[in-house]
């Protein structure tokens, strides 16, 4: 997959990369910003029940 979408991207190898890189950027952000916190809600682990009585 990833050797696919390295062909796929346009131009000279060095221009490769940092498409490449900015891609890779883009993704993470969408998971930091939008689907970590959404699978946060259905994590059991995240309850404490340290001081509440």
């Amino acid at each position: 997959m990833y050797g696919w979408i390295f062909r796929v991207l346009p131009g000279p190898l060095w221009l490769r990369i940092i498409f490449s890189i900015l891609l890779l950027a883009a993704v993470l952000a969408v998971l930091v910003i939008w689907v970590f916190p959404w699978l946060s809600l259905f994590n059991p682990f995240t309850d404490s029940t340290i001081g509440s009585q």
